[in-house]
């Protein structure tokens, strides 16, 4: 398994028991697993997909993100 360590994940667990992780530097990206894990690398992947998007389409990275994407 691949470390993304410069995307910062924030945890929750629902009332019902799902967990919920998110981006915080990219508002909106966030996503449900039955385990952390399973939620970290769900969100991660999303994070990944969106960066890819927003680097395609020209648009500015966020700061805390660019270390991904240095040379």
């Amino acid at each position: 398994m691949v470390e993304i360590q410069p995307i910062r994940v924030e945890l929750e667990v629902e009332e019902d028991g799902r967990h919920l992780a998110c981006v915080p530097d990219l508002p909106g990206v966030m996503a449900y697993g039955s385990t952390e894990e399973e939620a970290i690398r769900k969100v991660k992947a999303i994070a990944l997909q969106v960066l890819a998007d927003m680097i395609e389409s020209g648009e500015e990275v966020p700061s805390p993100l660019k270390a991904l994407f240095a040379a």
